[in-house]
């Protein structure tokens, strides 16, 4: 299974680390993800996602 968001589809990052000399070498910045169980009132039934930490911070904000 992909690391991929399922609400909002984030995916990993390309990112530079950079070293104290200012030396850049390429990394992946991943993505939070949590397996979370969602109350769906459509289907009124819970639902298993896998999204990410900032996905469930903008849910509790709309609810």
């Amino acid at each position: 299974m992909s690391r991929i968001c399922q609400i909002t589809k984030r995916k990993a990052n390309n990112a530079y680390a950079v070293s104290h000399s200012h030396i850049r070498t390429k990394k992946k910045q991943g993505i939070n993800l949590q397996h979370k169980k969602i109350w769906s009132t459509k289907q009124q039934k819970w639902i298993k996602l896998r999204i990410a930490t900032k996905t469930i911070k903008s849910l509790c904000k709309i609810f």
